[in-house]
């Protein structure tokens, strides 16, 4: 799943189970589980000029960059999170942690071949999804699509939950690009029917 979808998904499902104003460790808790893969990528873009080929069939897949993206996205490490944060009285830190645990349960049925290892350091086992939320061969399309409408629903539930200008126009900045992404994904299906030789 996208990662600005994980953060709306998120506010909408948590800030209301929160009982102070969450947004902020909500938005932080769903991005962060992300955030070596954004490292990564710009570390390897911008400083060492890779190639995306090279990014993401080589750098991705070398064993430190898999350790972190996997101790990131582990479901065991953010449980042991929320425990600790619990027992601390760190509210704002436990709610963080379940975000992140709800980032990671969110991406099992939707990551196929480039699908995480969740239950890391426990196991290294990885929950390959017949489903991918962006490859075509593994209803790709279609899981798009669902994740766009409810990325949609979520913004009209978290709306009136977030108070700053800021906040709410990066709502409507997200929706309005995956409604472009949307069009132009129908025109190119529409195209390939009507076309078919120009899409081949």
């Amino acid at each position: 799943m996208n990662t600005p979808s994980h953060a709306i998904i998120n506010l909408a499902v948590l800030n209301h189970q929160a009982q102070v104003q969450a947004a902020l460790p909500i938005t932080i808790g769903a991005i962060l589980p992300d955030a070596p893969i954004f490292i990564l990528y710009i570390w390897a873009k911008l400083i060492r000029r890779q190639p995306e080929s090279q990014i993401w069939s080589q750098t991705y897949e070398l064993p430190f960059w898999q350790n972190l993206v996997a101790t990131f996205h582990s479901l065991p490490l953010a449980l042991c999170g929320v425990m600790i944060s619990h027992y601390w009285g760190w509210q704002l830190w436990e709610i963080l942690c379940w975000s992140m645990i709800l980032h990671s349960l969110l991406d099992l049925p939707v990551h196929n071949d480039d699908a995480h290892r969740h239950f890391f350091p426990v196991s290294n086992y990885r929950f390959i999804s017949p489903f991918s939320y962006w490859d075509p061969k593994h209803h790709g399309y279609t899981v798009s699509t669902v994740e766009k409408l409810l990325v949609l629903v979520a913004t009209i539930f978290t709306f009136s939950i977030i108070h700053s200008w800021i906040g709410k126009s990066l709502l409507i900045v997200v929706n309005v690009l995956y409604l472009i992404a949307f069009l132009y994904l129908v025109k190119s299906k529409v195209v390939e029917l009507l076309y078919p030789s120009i899409s081949s």
